[in-house]
């Protein structure tokens, strides 16, 4: 199996400015090396917002279409998380969106009760595994990163992902918890955060890593800097290391209803 090359997108974002968000990263995209998957932060095109009705957009909206153009334009998959609306009903849904414009997609399963996510968007129902050049991949969001029980590896992932608007004073514990993640569930984990502050007057530092399946970091921007963040994931070397120490095989079984 080829080896599958990320490039995280660590970014500030401009608040509720879908274009503008557009053309920033259309900017570091043609700067990029060729790359397997780019990768944006949760809402990357407007911020943590809980006005979702200034700033959704459809499935055949201009979001979507760009990262279409841009997946093939780049030869690269583009995934980061958007503001979607069906009907009435608003979703803070992840993206993954393969240069054959093939799109595939996860709903945020935990919203985030504090900031009164779930007051204004639906919790996702869908399991958010994804397929990508022969890659079995977990899509997350944020807040979910809080809750192992469903990120639990009872589907044999290779590669966890989780992208996030996560500030400055629980920074410790995404950086814990990523590691946390990689280790129980045996797979590589990757968490992509944005940079800046919001007119919430919330700082995010970046700290996007990545994380092999004993939570060895692979790569990192331990940093309040925008950064693009670039790592090689090895399947086979992955899969020799599961083989080797099957922890998985002993892993608890249950269902989640």
């Amino acid at each position: 199996m080829a080896p599958l090359k990320l490039s995280l997108m660590q970014s500030s974002l401009v608040w509720e400015s879908p274009a503008a968000n557009r053309e920033h990263f259309e900017n570091k995209l043609s700067r990029m090396e060729a790359t397997d998957l780019v990768l944006f932060p949760e809402m990357f095109t407007t911020g943590f917002t809980m006005q979702p009705q200034r700033v959704a957009e459809t499935m055949d909206g201009d979001t979507v279409e760009w990262m279409k153009v841009s997946a093939e334009k780049y030869k690269t998959a583009l995934g980061g998380s958007i503001v979607i609306r069906e009907g009435q009903t608003f979703y803070n849904r992840f993206l993954l969106v393969s240069p054959d414009g093939n799109i595939q997609y996860y709903d945020k399963r935990h919203t985030f009760t504090l900031a009164g996510e779930h007051l204004v968007y639906k919790a996702g129902e869908n399991d958010g595994i994804v397929f990508y050049k022969g890659w079995k991949i977990c899509l997350r969001i944020c807040y979910d990163l809080r809750f192992p029980v469903w990120a639990r590896n009872t589907m044999d992932y290779d590669v966890l992902i989780y992208v996030a608007n996560w500030p400055v004073p629980r920074i410790q514990s995404w950086d814990t918890l990523l590691r946390a993640r990689a280790i129980e569930n045996m797979a590589y984990c990757v968490g992509v955060n944005c940079v800046g502050n919001d007119p919430n007057q919330h700082r995010y530092p970046g700290h996007s890593a990545v994380y092999d399946l004993y939570g060895n970091l692979v790569s990192s921007a331990i940093t309040a800097s925008e950064a693009v963040l670039t790592a090689t994931l090895d399947k086979n070397q992955m899969l020799e290391q599961r083989k080797r120490l099957p922890f998985l095989a002993d892993r608890d079984q249950f269902q989640i209803l």
